[in-house]
């Protein structure tokens, strides 16, 4: 039969979660997950966390909207309805490319900011219909909430009452 439990810590304020995650990292406590109604600065350091891949993904899906910017124009204005404008001629798409940097532009970042968003979402498994992943909903409000998964439960408990914590909450892992 497994003993490990889970110990939430309930905080009031920023400053004693960053107080009470360093102190579990000076002990070498291993936390699991910690809960924030905001972005706590520093936090990510904090807790180890290592830099996302979501920039890189970016960079992506900006080229993707680039390149469909770049396939459109030049097939509406040079392929399939070539119109001779102010008698300068649609010879090909190069000399013609500074008129279509705007809506080239518009693409990039459309695609960019759309498809981040929904890497985003699935990502974090916060699309419609997924289950709920937080075990307290007033860190939604104002509240901190750190979550342990151990077996050392007295040791979890008695640092994070050291630490300021509001309330603690022991559950069968």
């Amino acid at each position: 039969m497994s003993t490990t439990k889970i110990v939430y810590g309930l905080y009031a304020d920023d400053d004693d979660l960053m107080n009470g995650v360093k102190a579990f990292n000076d002990k070498g406590i291993a936390i699991n997950e910690v809960y924030t109604p905001f972005p706590v600065h520093g936090l990510d350091k904090a807790l180890g966390l290592k830099k996302t891949r979501i920039s890189d993904a970016a960079f992506f899906y900006a080229l993707y909207g680039v390149t469909i910017g770049a396939t459109v124009t030049w097939y509406v204005m040079n392929h399939d309805w070539p119109q001779n404008i102010g008698g300068k001629p649609a010879f090909d798409w190069a000399h013609n490319m500074p008129a279509f940097v705007v809506p080239m532009f518009e693409l990039m970042v459309f695609c960019a900011a759309h498809m981040m968003s929904l890497t985003f979402l699935v990502k974090n498994k916060m699309y419609p219909g997924a289950p709920a992943q937080n075990p307290d909903p007033r860190t939604t409000d104002d509240k901190f909430l750190m979550e342990f998964v151990t077996e050392d439960v007295e040791s979890v408990k008695q640092l994070l009452i050291e630490t300021g914590v509001e309330e603690i909450t022991v559950k069968d892992a």
